[in-house]
């Protein structure tokens, strides 16, 4: 988690919301790490889990990823917990909750779903204070 609080906090230095992801091999190998981009390329859909389900699903030219694990900052949203049912990742950590915007143990509850393809473990509150501070710090310079 660690890793994916770095790539949170250099988004934030981009000006991005500050979520980081960091996807890990069934070896525990680092294969894909990235933070938000959504305002620098101009992409809705850019969000950190977003980012690097695509690059490690281009490096295996597979739309699978069994066995991998996934490490968020913020739990994931609707779509990034459809993204990564779709890809079969085994187990999702996040840090903070997000009860407004959640998709995992809030609002639509993703995986829950009957249409739901496919169910990760989900374990979180993994550096929930520091990720929740770097998200209130960053809203607050905005307000």
């Amino acid at each position: 988690m660690a890793e994916a609080l770095e790539e949170a906090q250099a988004a934030a230095l981009r000006g991005e919301v500050p979520v980081g992801a960091v996807l890990v091999d069934p070896t525990g190998r680092i294969v894909a790490r990235a933070g938000n981009r959504t305002r620098e390329r101009s992409d809705p859909t850019a969000h950190a889990e977003m980012l690097v389900i695509r690059e490690a699903c281009a490096a295996r030219q597979n739309e699978r990823l069994p066995g991998h694990d996934l490490y968020v900052t913020l739990e994931p949203c609707a779509m990034c917990a459809a993204a990564i049912a779709a890809a079969r990742i085994a187990r999702v950590y996040y840090g903070a909750s997000d009860v407004k915007s959640g998709g995992v143990a809030h609002g639509a509850c993703v995986f829950d779903h009957p249409q739901s393809h496919h169910a990760p473990e989900v374990y979180d509150g993994f550096s929930a204070a520091e990720a929740e501070a770097m998200l209130r710090a960053f809203f607050a310079s905005r307000r």
